[in-house]
């Protein structure tokens, strides 16, 4: 399980998205409110943003978030107008290690889940690989469902160029429902493209994690958020309803779809 945010509208320092929100994910490594299955987001964090030239970066470590000297001046200095973070709480069989921490990327995405896909490497793992092509099978450096999930749906949008990230959403929920049979899966994910946040609260046999949405935060002018836990006392954060994906973008006001 982990804590996840993310960030789009105008430009802001990583410190004002990451550090500075009364109940920020910086705080939630230590405090969380609504996290299951753990106490303590302890085992790394990371975070990502698009450069000038519009390819995704991150900065990623298996220190807990409070212990990396070098997040003050990165924080102060970094500027950009979409953020995607997460604080990490390993779960069994996935080990602390960079490599197991998001956000994960390719040439256009940045992507990061909370949640776990129980008896993943047994069950799950060798149906995923079997579909994978070897391009994208070598790109994956830890052994996390997570970054196989983020695998499967770039093998999915490989076979498929042409559909858009809600049909291949779906198509990865489907697969994981024919290969899922009694086991638990929480599936809450945020991917971008750079352009629109995409964010999916979902869970097979068993509740979907917490995860919030505002458009309205007096801490972030004409900004749009996405959290696992309000980032603010605010009341104009709303639930993401279970089962749904959350399509937020800069032109359109926030589009609810069921999965």
């Amino acid at each position: 399980m982990c804590r996840l945010a993310a960030y789009l509208g105008p430009a802001i320092p990583l410190q004002q998205f990451l550090l500075e929100p009364p109940h920020s994910i910086y705080r939630q490594a230590w405090e969380p409110r609504e996290l299951k299955y753990a106490k303590l987001n302890a085992d790394g964090f990371g975070f990502g943003w698009y450069g000038p030239d519009n390819t995704p970066s991150a900065y990623t470590s298996a220190l807990p978030i409070w212990s990396d000297s070098n997040l003050p001046g990165l924080a102060r200095t970094l500027t950009a107008p979409l953020w995607l973070a997460e604080v990490r709480s390993a779960t069994l069989g996935n080990p602390v290690h960079q490599f197991n921490t998001a956000p994960f990327y390719d040439a256009q995405h940045l992507f990061t889940h909370n949640g776990f896909i129980r008896d993943f490497h047994q069950c799950v793992q060798p149906e995923i690989s079997a579909r994978l092509s070897p391009g994208i099978a070598a790109g994956i450096r830890g052994n996390t469902d997570s970054e196989y999930l983020f695998a499967c749906l770039r093998q999915l949008l490989l076979d498929d160029p042409s559909a858009e990230l809600p049909t291949i959403l779906r198509q990865l929920f489907a697969l994981l429902a024919d290969l899922i049979s009694t086991q638990t899966a929480l599936l809450n994910i945020i991917i971008t493209d750079g352009s629109r946040l995409y964010a999916v609260r979902h869970g097979i046999n068993h509740e979907s994690p917490s995860l919030y949405y505002t458009t309205d935060d007096e801490l972030f002018p004409a900004g749009q958020l996405i959290a696992s836990e309000r980032l603010t006392g605010d009341d104009f954060w709303q639930p993401v309803p279970e089962h749904h994906l959350l399509i937020i973008s800069p032109e359109n006001p926030p589009e609810l779809l069921a999965l």
